[in-house]
């Protein structure tokens, strides 16, 4: 196949208050918000599709997994590099983000670092990369 079929994908979450979701998107994460969609750095980059949940049951973030100590991730973001990964987790701090996974570096995996947050349902959102440049 000599052309690219699939330009980009992203997550659909059912969230139990979709207003309350929308807002966080926009003020915490800093996305833009459509009717549909909740998206940062274009279609590319953060894009998911929020979806009133009919009940609170229908609200499914994962849950742990093997390998994981904490939570997994519902969404994971890979980051150009070490200085923006570190300037999206002082901006969501500082937003009021709940962080669960602080920065950390993984000297076997690249190295990788990343952090987490939720939003208002728990959905994880991870961020991570690698950074050749940076010495550990």
């Amino acid at each position: 196949m000599s052309h690219r079929q699939i330009h980009s994908s992203l997550k659909v979450l059912l969230v139990s208050n979709l207003e309350k979701s929308k807002h966080y998107y926009r003020e915490v994460l800093g996305c833009e918000v459509t009717e549909w969609w909740v998206i940062r750095d274009g279609f590319t980059g953060l894009a998911i599709k929020l979806l009133q949940a009919d009940s609170l049951e229908d609200v499914s973030p994962n849950r742990c997994a093997r390998g994981y100590n904490q939570t997994a991730p519902d969404v994971y973001c890979y980051v150009e590099n070490w200085t923006a990964l570190d300037e999206l987790y002082a901006e969501f701090k500082e937003k009021g983000a709940r962080i669960v996974i602080e920065p950390w570096i993984d000297k076997e995996a690249g190295p990788w670092k990343e952090f987490a947050i939720v939003d208002p349902d728990n959905y994880c959102i991870a961020f991570g990369g690698t950074n050749e440049n940076k010495q550990i």
